[in-house]
């Protein structure tokens, strides 16, 4: 189980939070501007419809992903505080782990 910090997880789209629900790995980018990165099928259906009611972009480009690759040197400082933009960073060794075994379809339930 992956959880992101509970004053991180909402209205993606309205505060750059990550999304909350069930959603799965639908894709992966070994080349990203991250350590490896996953991609969560956010937003759904109900996302969107939800965001359209509120007049809103329900945004999108939800990941699982480690360290940015610029900055690895750096990846004991970047587990240490919030910096993204709703996704969900992990280290360089966790992504490792899940990339290997987790493949794409996989259900992910992201929530606070």
């Amino acid at each position: 189980m992956l959880s992101a910090r509970n004053d991180t997880v909402g209205l993606t789209y309205l505060f750059g939070k990550t999304p909350e629900g069930l959603y799965t790995i639908d894709s992966r980018n070994a080349s990203s501007k991250y350590h490896l990165a996953l991609h969560v099928s956010y937003p759904s259906a109900a996302d969107r419809a939800r965001a359209r009611r509120m007049r809103v972009s329900p945004g999108g480009e939800i990941m699982i992903h480690g360290t940015p690759n610029r900055w690895r040197w750096l990846s004991l400082a970047f587990h240490r505080i919030d910096w993204t933009a709703g996704c969900i960073a992990v280290s360089d060794r966790d992504i490792e782990e899940i990339w290997k075994l987790v493949p794409n379809g996989t259900v992910v339930e992201i929530r606070p």
